[in-house]
């Protein structure tokens, strides 16, 4: 099993493929499992690296605290342990965190950058923001992983044709260690780092769904502020658009890619 020893946990993770490094980062209560339908097709050109970030999957589970700038610095350590870097850089929700500090902390490890339904601030100021954070947490203390994974598929995959990937999330969802969830649940509570996003310098893809959670309007308003970041809209999916609409996310992913090959080869 490919495990690194970094900042004193050990870390899993896979290597797929040949040619420039391009890692993808998954979202809060998931692993890299979940990015089984993007592997296979970016392989085919890339050296696709996934890991389950500290406290998930079959990475060490350390009671915490947890914080997103600790999670970029496991994934600097795991690139330069590899001797990876630059690298394309995918990141879906808390992964999208994750990708935010790692380019603010450690750009030389950064060729590109890809937000997929993610936000660079969790702040918690008003009443009802404070009241939603409450209850997140009232939520997990009460239900437990696996009716956590049952409320949340529902919210993900509305379809009816989408029972499968639902029973496969509550599955999946409820392997979870529920101090490492809840500790890193903790971590996005307040984070921001909003005010930082005209020094990223690198390319910017920022891919949002029409229907996620999170407001289309402020994803437009976070990427205007990044020197060369632009906004693709998916229609007619939620947030785990990766799993959704996996053909459609692959292709809108792989011709940012070729452009960005194309960009930095004519500078060069």
């Amino acid at each position: 099993m490919p495990i690194l020893h970094v900042n004193d946990i050990d870390l899993y993770y896979e290597i797929t493929g040949a040619g420039e490094p391009l890692l993808f980062l998954h979202g809060h209560g998931s692993s890299s499992r979940d990015w089984e339908f993007q592997v296979g097709y970016f392989a085919r050109h890339y050296r696709v690296i996934t890991c389950d970030v500290r406290g998930f999957g079959k990475s060490s589970k350390p009671y915490g605290p947890y914080s997103l700038r600790l999670f970029a610095e496991d994934t600097a350590s795991l690139l330069q342990a590899l001797g990876i870097g630059p690298a394309h850089i995918v990141g879906i929700s808390m992964g999208g965190m994750i990708a935010f500090e790692l380019v603010l902390g450690f750009p030389q490890l950064v060729k590109s950058l890809v937000i997929v339904n993610s936000y660079p601030e969790m702040r918690v100021e008003t009443r009802q923001e404070r009241r939603m954070a409450r209850t997140r947490f009232l939520i997990m203390d009460l239900l437990g992983m696996r009716r956590i994974g049952v409320w949340l598929s529902k919210r993900l995959f509305i379809k009816p044709e989408q029972a499968q990937l639902r029973a496969l999330f509550v599955e999946r969802w409820a392997e979870n260690d529920r101090h490492a969830y809840r500790a890193s649940l903790k971590s996005v509570v307040g984070w921001d780092v909003e005010a930082r996003l005209g020094e990223i310098q690198c390319p910017v893809l920022v891919v949002a769904s029409d229907e996620d959670y999170l407001p289309l309007e402020e994803k437009r308003a976070y990427t205007a502020r990044m020197p060369q970041a632009r906004l693709v809209v998916i229609e007619d999916a939620r947030h785990a658009v990766t799993v959704e609409k996996p053909e459609e996310f692959n292709k809108v992913v792989g011709e940012f890619l070729e452009e960005v090959a194309e960009r930095l080869g004519i500078e060069e």
